[in-house]
């Protein structure tokens, strides 16, 4: 198998939209560059795209659109609750700022959701 690379302005423009979040860090996802809030993963770069975990009805609606499909790093199986955007031009990704930040809601509410419930075990 091939190994997959990614297209490193993507990494400059999500840099630039990103880290600036409080709370979201860079890091990397099978050595792919990636983003993490609370320690938990919400997007990586990989390939031309870059995948990005949001809610499964979110995933169902965003699916739709010509742009975005099923997140499947690997050759995996589809995973419900992760898609992958793919922009030829790395600024575009710009104008999904709010899947972004839908992600980023999502995975903190998860990520404190399962903080409190280990807190009460």
């Amino acid at each position: 198998m091939a190994k997959v690379t990614f297209n490193p302005k993507h990494k400059a423009v999500l840099d630039s939209l990103l880290l600036d979040i409080s709370g979201v860090a860079a890091g990397k996802m099978f050595g792919y560059p990636a983003y993490y809030v609370n320690k938990k993963l919400f997007a990586c770069i990989y390939g031309e795209g870059v995948g990005v975990k949001v809610p499964e009805e979110v995933a169902t609606k965003l699916l739709s659109k010509r742009h975005i499909v099923p997140f499947q790093p690997l050759g995996k199986p589809r995973m419900r609750e992760w898609i992958q955007i793919n922009r030829k031009r790395s600024a575009d990704y710009q104008s999904d700022f709010d899947i972004f930040q839908a992600s980023i809601n999502f995975v903190r509410r998860v990520s404190d959701a399962t903080t409190r419930k280990n807190r009460t075990r």
